[in-house]
């Protein structure tokens, strides 16, 4: 598949971009054609603006899949925005190691390490969506405005509320089956813009 090198995907729309052109953190990986937009900051800053609390000493990692449409002000945090709750206090002490004299390796001890976040392929996160550490979202899943997503999302699921709770599947489960099997986004840019009126309308049947 042709990557789109530029960053703006429609003319005199600085808006909206080309997400995968604008990463610079080889922790945060994005896969073609996925589009952030945002009518509030600069939407070139999302790694600053929206992906929170993703620092080095973790190694975590944000793995966007391909054709994701992700909306203004959505937000993924990640295991440092955690507390230990296995402590008998919730206080980060080893962050203040200085001030307790404890070992300066442990800073890693203040929180829970949930691991990654992983976003599939075409999903939509609603405007202001949060996604925190450790939480996979199928493909082709739905997350609703302002949703608080802390739990896995299947495949082809939409999601709404805090906590985020399904509301029902987009399709059968045949058809989800179906469409998990073929994995369009993984097509040819030609082929792809052949079946563009069939993928619109919902058509599966008369995908070629």
């Amino acid at each position: 598949m042709t990557i789109p090198e530029k960053i703006y995907p429609r003319t005199r729309d600085t808006q909206t971009i080309y997400l995968k052109n604008v990463i610079t953190n080889t922790n945060i990986i994005v896969g073609e054609y996925t589009i952030y937009n945002d009518f509030v900051n600069n939407p070139i800053l999302f790694e600053k603006n929206n992906v929170l609390y993703h620092y080095p000493i973790n190694h975590d990692k944000l793995i966007i899949g391909k054709f994701c449409s992700i909306a203004c002000g959505a937000r993924f945090l990640f295991n440092s925005a955690n507390h230990s709750l296995y402590s008998l206090s919730s206080y980060p002490f080893p962050i203040f190691y200085e001030q307790w004299r404890l070992d300066s390796k442990n800073v890693v001890d203040a929180w829970d390490n949930k691991g990654d976040i992983v976003i599939g392929n075409d999903v939509w996160i609603g405007y202001e969506a949060v996604i925190l550490a450790g939480v996979t979202i199928g493909d082709g899943a739905i997350i609703g405005t302002r949703a608080v997503v802390t739990k896995d999302v299947p495949p082809y699921t939409i999601v709404a509320g805090v906590p985020a709770k399904i509301i029902r599947k987009r399709y059968s489960d045949e058809i989800i089956s179906e469409l998990l099997h073929i994995k369009w986004w993984n097509w040819e840019k030609q082929k792809i813009a052949q079946n563009i009126k069939a993928i619109q309308q919902g058509n599966i049947q008369q995908l070629k």
